[in-house]
């Protein structure tokens, strides 16, 4: 015998109502042709992203450590340091005792690593334009409410930090 609820569980009508179930098909189609895109390169979205983020870093000539390079990006701490091991071990990136902080990780990006980021980011531009010009006029707009959204976590994450909540409305 087959189980079915008797009482609506969901809040939608229908699942493209839901903007968490939308973001989350939508992301892992981005995510596929990321993939898809970096893979002959050897590299995965992921270390794409950290080795994006340690050249844009490094642009202001300033320090980056593996901390400050995590908060960046947006990724878990532990998770970076291991994709940066492995970035390390391919001669992409050097990790080293941070001057300041022996405790930190300061990394700079090796010569093949940079090479390598400058060829992966014609190619997520690339995948970037096509994915989105769906958008048109609108991705100005789009990118605006994809900010809001990520901000408002930096705010709750602020208020969290000295021991605020954030009530529901």
């Amino acid at each position: 015998m087959t189980f079915i609820p008797k009482n609506r569980v969901f809040q939608f009508e229908i699942p493209d109502d839901s903007p968490g179930f939308l973001l989350w098909q939508i992301s892992n189609l981005w995510q596929r042709k990321m993939n898809a895109g970096l893979n002959h390169l050897g590299l995965t979205h992921v270390q794409f992203v950290l080795l994006a983020g340690l050249v844009w870093l490094n642009q202001d000539q300033e320090t980056v450590t593996q901390a400050k390079l995590a908060t960046h990006a947006k990724t878990d701490i532990m998770m970076t340091s291991k994709v940066l091991r492995a970035l390390e071990q391919r001669g992409l990136v050097k990790r080293e005792p941070d001057a300041r902080d022996t405790r930190a990780k300061s990394l700079t990006i090796t010569q093949s690593g940079y090479e390598l980021t400058i060829e992966a980011i014609k190619i997520v531009d690339e995948i970037d334009r096509k994915f989105f010009s769906i958008l048109g006029k609108e991705l100005g707009s789009f990118n605006h409410g994809l900010r809001a959204i990520r901000d408002s976590g930096k705010l709750e994450e602020r208020l969290e930090n000295r021991g605020w909540e954030i009530a529901e409305s």
